[in-house]
C-alpha cells in the first residue's frame, strides 16, 4: 500500500550544511522539473551575491549553474561531489520518490511517496546511518478508502497525482493540459471534465458541504 511520509532532516552532514553555515538566512526549495543529472534549487534570503560565494566555497559543491530567476530567488542546477551525503539519492535507492523538498533554518522537510510503510522504515535506517538526525513528521497510507472519502474516483486520484507529478500546478506550470492528456493517453476534453469533478469532490469534502448547499441558486427573474 503506498505510503506518504513527511520527514525532517538536519542539513548538518548533507551537501548543504556548509551554505547554511556560510548563509544561515538561506531558503532552498526543490525544483519539481528540471532536466540535469544534479538537483534543481531555488535559493532565496541573501542577496544573490552571497547565495554564490557561499557555492563557491562549499566544498560538498561539485558544479552550480544558475538555471532561472524569479524576484528575490534563483533557480540553481547544483550537483554535488561524489562523497557527499545526498538525501535526494537515498530515498531514489530505497524506491522513492520525493514529491517536494524546503529546507530553513538548517532543517530540511521531504515529502516522500514510497511503495509502502517498509520502504519508510528503510529509509529511516538509512538516513540514520548517515546522521542525518531524520524525523517522521508524518505518515499515512494511500488507501482506496481514503480516496472514497473524499469523494474521488480511482480515475480522478490518479489524475490528480498524474498532474502534481508533472507539476501541472505549479507556477508556472510545467507542463500544459494538452500534454498531460496525451501523457495519461485521454483528451484534453475527457481531462478538463475530470480535473473539474475531482476539483469538485474535494473542495466539498473539505468544506464539508452538501450537494444542495452547493447548487447554484436560481437566476433572478424581471
Amino acid at each position: 500500500m503506498t505510503s506518504i511520509a513527511d520527514i525532517e532532516i538536519q542539513a548538518d552532514g548533507t551537501g548543504t550544511d556548509e551554505l547554511f553555515e556560510a548563509v544561515p538566512s538561506l531558503t532552498c526549495e526543490m525544483e519539481r522539473v528540471i532536466a540535469s543529472s544534479g538537483h534543481g534549487l531555488w535559493l532565496s534570503g541573501p542577496s544573490q551575491s552571497d547565495v554564490e560565494d557561499a557555492l563557491e566555497e562549499a566544498t560538498a559543491i561539485g558544479t552550480y549553474t544558475q538555471i532561472s530567476s524569479d524576484e528575490d530567488r534563483w533557480l540553481y542546477d547544483i550537483e554535488f561531489e561524489p562523497d557527499t551525503i545526498d538525501p535526494f539519492e537515498l530515498v531514489l535507492e530505497e524506491g522513492g520518490t520525493v514529491l517536494s523538498a524546503s529546507a530553513s533554518n538548517g532543517t530540511w522537510l521531504f515529502s516522500v511517496r514510497v511503495v509502502d510503510r517498509e520502504c519508510v522504515s528503510s529509509l529511516y535506517d538509512r538516513l540514520d546511518d548517515a546522521d542525518v538526525t531524520p524525523t517522521i513528521v508524518r505518515l499515512f497510507d494511500l488507501a482506496s478508502e481514503t480516496n472514497s472519502q473524499c469523494g474521488l474516483t480511482p480515475r480522478q486520484y490518479e489524475t490528480l497525482v498524474a498532474a502534481i507529478d508533472h507539476g501541472y500546478f505549479e507556477i508556472p506550470r510545467e507542463v500544459s493540459m494538452q500534454e498531460l492528456s496525451e501523457e495519461l493517453d485521454i483528451s484534453h476534453q475527457a481531462l478538463s471534465e475530470r480535473l473539474r469533478r475531482a476539483y469538485r469532490a474535494l473542495v466539498t469534502s473539505e468544506l464539508n458541504v452538501t450537494e444542495e448547499e452547493t447548487a447554484a441558486p436560481p437566476m433572478p427573474t424581471n
